[in-house]
């Protein structure tokens, strides 16, 4: 039996140490997040005796030159949008997604491009043989002699290769089969998640060469491990989307190097993922025409407009309690939508369920399709459809009024672009959208205004 004084525990939110198990971790106030790790007190102390190459030395910041960051472009559009630009030499990102989302496939293809540019690149893999990698690679197209395949978990190993190969860029897949033989926990704990990230770490920033690492995700929808991992690296990417949808999101949620508001959208086939140079268009297809609940609203990710269609189902509820629920939006601003359409329009919803779908999947939390949720409720409930050609954005506040938004120019732009004959705008935005010829703009200052349309 292992001695008490070896047996530590962590937090897996936070990577909180602690001695004995507590139910709420004092660090990041989560509950049951501890877990029983043994740790080998002499492999401990031989990581921490290591001793540093040299004194690092403070430099003063008119010194430091900013001319050095160097990108690289991998030729996907779509990622590079996400990334701020290309990939920075020395980066570390850190890929998560769920089981068979498509993380390994967009890996390989990025390993792909930048091999045909001429970069060397080394794929480790932890979880695939050489064969199995070589069957995903052949549906991709043909691979160049500058992509080098590794099949290794020791982390010692690993670097080792990398130090003597020298790539320019290096993919770990995944993260949390990589161990070090000096710790003593299992592959994918705590320990040695942290360790894996930090060695990587070291070797990114040493060498100079970009590393991307995969991370499995929990049920919850975060990368597994301790949420130190996600500090640690420079870089965060999720790639999001329905199994069983032939779309997937790559999404930013930190970037030193460019913005987390960019989006990158993909479309899952036989060759691999491919480009969606028009999400708007893609997820408008298949757009019912004539019926009652429906209309187009447009969302900004980034620099990007994407137009949505918003569907609304309203109809008498079989129980005392009415239902109220929500696909691709947040369920409470939805009762706030309804209890303001109750109050500011005398509607009687209190006897009705309400469902709210964003058509395709998408998830949208901007506020600027709160009037596309409400003129679509409003026109299920009254049975009346919403001419095809309109367009409607714009926020809603508690008192009826319609607020206005953020780059309101270009999401008109992009509803004049894709055919739409009429956008619904907030009155505070006319001035800015006044040059815009071939589409009829129609100003609103509050809801009331906007119901006079359907």
């Amino acid at each position: 039996m292992a001695k008490k004084d070896s047996i530590v525990y962590f937090c897996n939110e936070c990577g909180f140490e602690s001695t004995k198990w507590m139910g709420q971790c004092p660090a990041c106030k989560s509950w049951n997040s501890f877990v029983e790790e043994k740790v080998d007190k002499k492999a401990i102390a031989s990581i921490g005796g290591k001793a540093t190459k040299q004194t690092a030395l403070p430099v003063c910041l008119s010194e430091i030159s900013t001319e050095s960051e160097n990108r690289t472009v991998i030729g996907i559009e779509e990622l590079d949008r996400v990334l701020g630009g290309g990939i920075v030499a020395g980066s570390l990102t850190l890929v998560g997604g769920d089981p068979g989302i498509g993380k390994s496939t967009l890996l390989l293809q990025v390993c792909k491009k930048l091999s045909d540019a001429d970069k060397s690149v080394l794929y480790v893999s932890g979880e695939e043989s050489l064969s199995q990698i070589k069957l995903r690679a052949v549906r991709l197209g043909d691979m160049n002699e500058k992509l080098k395949l590794l099949c290794e978990t020791n982390l010692e190993s690993i670097e080792e290769v990398i130090k003597r190969a020298k790539p320019d860029v290096a993919v770990i897949d995944s993260i949390q089969t990589m161990y070090d033989e000096q710790i003593g926990s299992a592959p994918g704990s705590v320990s040695q998640v942290r360790e894996a990230t930090s060695v990587m770490m070291r070797v990114a920033k040493d060498m100079g060469v970009s590393v991307f690492i995969v991370g499995h995700v929990t049920k919850e929808g975060t990368v597994a491990g301790p949420r130190v991992l996600e500090h640690m690296v420079d870089t965060v990417l999720y790639f999001e989307g329905d199994r069983h949808a032939s779309y997937r999101i790559l999404r930013a949620v930190k970037n030193r190097f460019g913005s987390t508001n960019e989006i990158g959208v993909f479309e899952m086939n036989n060759t691999g993922l491919s480009e969606v140079k028009n999400p708007s268009e893609y997820m408008l297809n298949g757009k019912p025409e004539g019926a009652s609940g429906s209309i187009v609203s447009c969302s900004m990710e980034g620099t990007r407009p994407i137009l949505v269609e918003i569907q609304a189902l309203v109809a008498r509820t079989s129980f005392g309690f009415p239902r109220r629920q929500s696909a691709g939006s947040d369920t409470n601003r939805l009762n706030l939508l309804m209890a303001v359409l109750e109050k500011r329009l005398n509607m009687q919803l209190s006897d009705q369920d309400a469902y709210i779908n964003i058509a395709g999947g998408i998830k949208i939390n901007e506020p600027a399709i709160d009037l596309g949720i409400v003129m679509a409720i409003v026109s299920s409930f009254r049975n009346r459809a919403i001419d095809d050609k309109m367009i409607a954005f714009g926020e809603v506040g508690l008192s009826g009024e319609v607020r206005a938004v953020s780059q309101c120019m270009a999401r008109v732009t992009e509803a004049k672009k894709l055919g739409f004959k009429t956008c619904v705008v907030p009155e505070s935005c006319m001035d800015a959208v006044k040059e815009i010829k071939g589409i009829r703009i129609i100003g609103v200052k509050n809801i009331s205004e906007a119901m006079e349309l359907i």
